[in-house]
């Protein structure tokens, strides 16, 4: 890569970025109760098949934050009632939301993901087992269903009267539509985070893309400005995720032949960022994001359908556990977190860690 390349593409991310602190503030929450003040964690348990597990209670979990043992102060399996009486409200049903990517995907791909979509929203004649909105990402924001529905032929109708809105800039053009789709990438998940922080309860998006681009490797400079600003953007989007309670999972619909680098390279990056002279851009990656909300990245496949199915399954069973959280030590300090499980084979998936500040 030329110097004239590079300096380009630093002074890119100068522009495109806004200072840190300003890509996402948490939002204002009414003054929390004793149960509030704690972290609250939702965790799929599931067996060596990936099927999500029932039926275990509270002396079954153990949490550790940094490596050392919290108290769960209170807990819910779905369907059923908070051990703490008193203490919480039922709850609404695990909202569902199908994201279809139309800035990160050609025309040739959203078509096939179309087709997908419509299998999945007719199997068992329509009747989905969970509510489900529809959103379209595009050159023009986040199109949002203002409403959930089981019924999936209706859904469908919705779908089918949307008009699909691909990108006018497309792969080929190199670097600065790269960027571009990057930053309108991160901008629509900052919207969806901060809309979802407004409802309550569990919510689940699947978000079917191949990913926006990661845009790290050799020969990619950041400047300190630069690392602060994806910093403070990585702690942000990680809070309002936790704060709206989204689980965010990632299906790739590039098909079977989609690359063993397209499938697994968003792995350099998920080392959680504990400072900001540590951030690429990549720990931004949707995948990555992803996997640190709890949820599942599923690898390039023919069958969207199916992994669609697999995604919403982490609604059929699963644990709300509230713990005490643990004081910050400096600013934007990162506490890594392991649920575990007492009994053999089964394992807990919920989020990596949070940021907490004093």
């Amino acid at each position: 890569m030329n110097l004239l390349y590079r300096a380009g593409l630093i002074l890119s991310f100068a522009f495109l970025l806004p200072p840190a602190g300003a890509q996402l503030n948490e939002r204002s929450v009414s003054p929390p109760s004793p149960v509030d003040r704690g972290l609250l964690l939702d965790v799929v348990v599931t067996d060596h098949s990936g099927k999500p597990i029932p039926g275990l209670e509270e002396k079954d979990f153990s949490v550790l934050d940094n490596g050392h043992d919290r108290n769960i102060l209170s807990f819910r399996a779905s369907g059923g009632e908070a051990v703490l009486a008193g203490s919480q409200p039922p709850e609404p049903p695990v909202k569902i939301i199908l994201l279809v990517d139309e800035v990160n995907s050609d025309f040739r791909r959203v078509a096939y993901e179309r087709e997908q979509i419509k299998q999945f929203l007719q199997k068992n004649g329509g009747a989905l087992k969970h509510p489900l909105s529809m959103a379209f990402f595009t050159d023009k924001g986040t199109q949002l269903q203002n409403a959930s529905s089981t019924d999936g032929n209706a859904l469908l109708a919705e779908f089918d009267e949307h008009e699909t809105a691909l990108r006018s800039i497309r792969r080929g053009e190199g670097v600065y539509g790269a960027i571009e789709r990057f930053q309108l990438s991160m901008n629509a998940l900052e919207s969806l985070a901060h809309a979802e922080g407004e409802e309550p309860g569990r919510k689940l998006v699947v978000w079917i893309s191949a990913g926006w681009p990661i845009l790290s490797g050799p020969g990619i400079e950041l400047t300190s400005k630069n690392q602060a600003s994806l910093f403070s953007s990585i702690v942000a989007i990680s809070t309002a995720l936790r704060q709206a309670r989204v689980t965010l999972s990632s299906v790739n619909p590039e098909g079977a032949g989609g690359g063993v680098t397209q499938d697994f390279y968003y792995e350099t990056f998920l080392k959680p960022v504990t400072r900001a002279r540590d951030t690429q851009i990549g720990n931004l990656a949707l995948q990555v994001i992803a996997t640190q909300s709890g949820g599942l990245v599923l690898p390039a496949s023919n069958d969207i359908a199916g992994q669609i199915e697999r995604c919403v399954a982490d609604a059929d069973s699963y644990y709300t556990l509230v713990i005490d959280q643990a004081p910050a030590d400096a600013p934007n300090s990162y506490h890594a977190l392991t649920v575990k499980v007492a009994k053999p084979g089964l394992t807990a998936r919920t989020r990596a860690g949070y940021y907490v500040q004093p």
